[in-house]
């Protein structure tokens, strides 16, 4: 394997403020929007985000916490490798009706938890709209999903492992991609 990193702190810390400053020229109402990080590392991106968006309004945006285990396509005894899931919390300290949505993930892959994400979300109320903020877009979608609010698109393959690490749960900060060698 081969590991190259894409962002180190700095290059993250200078992403996300772009990404605010898209946040800030796309929402006409600060007061409506409401950023929702998915577990895990979508929460810390999405407080982030808030703090970077409120240094330019002066409106912080609540934060909330999505936990989409339940709604994923892709654990439960129909699958092979099926293993007990680790259920997060979800908080949302206020509500999702007639807000702007901003959900906030790490890597936009497949789209799949995206999807689960907006299951997740619905069950808990009705958004004006609902806009998507990712880190990192890495492609291969299997669903038709797209991100309003893109970091860094980095090209990869299937069996390319991109690894966000995140100081607040990992202890370190930075986006890897491990890629096969042949050989």
């Amino acid at each position: 394997m081969k590991r190259v990193q894409v962002l180190d702190a700095a290059g993250i810390g200078k992403t996300l403020a772009r990404m605010a400053a898209q946040i800030v020229e796309k929402s006409p109402d600060e007061r409506s929007t409401y950023l929702i990080g998915v577990q895990t590392r979508g929460v810390p991106l999405a407080r982030r985000l808030a703090a970077l968006v409120a240094a330019a309004t002066g409106v912080e945006p609540p934060v909330g916490a999505l936990d989409i285990t339940l709604y994923r396509d892709d654990v439960g005894p129909w699958r092979a490798a099926h293993r007990q899931p680790v259920l997060r919390s979800t908080d949302l300290p206020e509500r999702v009706d007639d807000r702007v949505v901003v959900l906030v993930d790490d890597v936009l892959y497949t789209g799949r938890t995206v999807r689960a994400a907006l299951d997740t979300l619905m069950d808990y109320g009705r958004p004006r709209a609902i806009r998507l903020a990712v880190l990192i877009d890495r492609g291969h979608r299997e669903l038709p999903i797209a991100a309003d609010f893109v970091g860094r698109v980095v090209p990869s393959s299937r069996s390319d492992d991109v690894q966000v690490r995140l100081r607040e749960c990992d202890g370190e900060e930075g986006v890897w991609i491990e890629k096969e060698v042949e050989g």
